[in-house]
């Protein structure tokens, strides 16, 4: 039977982050302390790492700035979507009313 995939809440990662960072934990000790893979948690340095340097990094954002950035980004595609459709519904409006 497949294991299931755990989840974890941005604020979460973002303690973990910085645990090793400014406290000078190790990967492994919060691993076992918390009973979080090492990969995940070295993943999450790595996004950390990522979006310190104004990156989007992989994965969920974890920092709130980059999580807004992430959001606004997905609604300027969408507002662009939204211009095209009005765009190609008036250019067929003008083209019936001549």
């Amino acid at each position: 039977m497949a294991r299931k995939r755990k989840t974890f809440d941005p604020s979460l990662k973002l303690e973990v982050v910085r645990m090793i960072k400014e406290q000078g934990l190790s990967v492994q000790h919060v691993s076992q302390t918390m009973d979080i893979g090492p990969t995940a948690i070295r993943r999450w340095l790595e996004q950390y790492g990522a979006e310190q340097n104004g990156q989007p990094g992989i994965g969920k954002p974890l920092t709130p700035e980059q999580q807004r950035i992430r959001q606004l980004e997905q609604e300027n595609r969408q507002l662009k979507g939204d211009v095209e459709i009005l765009k190609k519904a008036s250019a067929f409006f003008a083209r019936e009313l001549k």
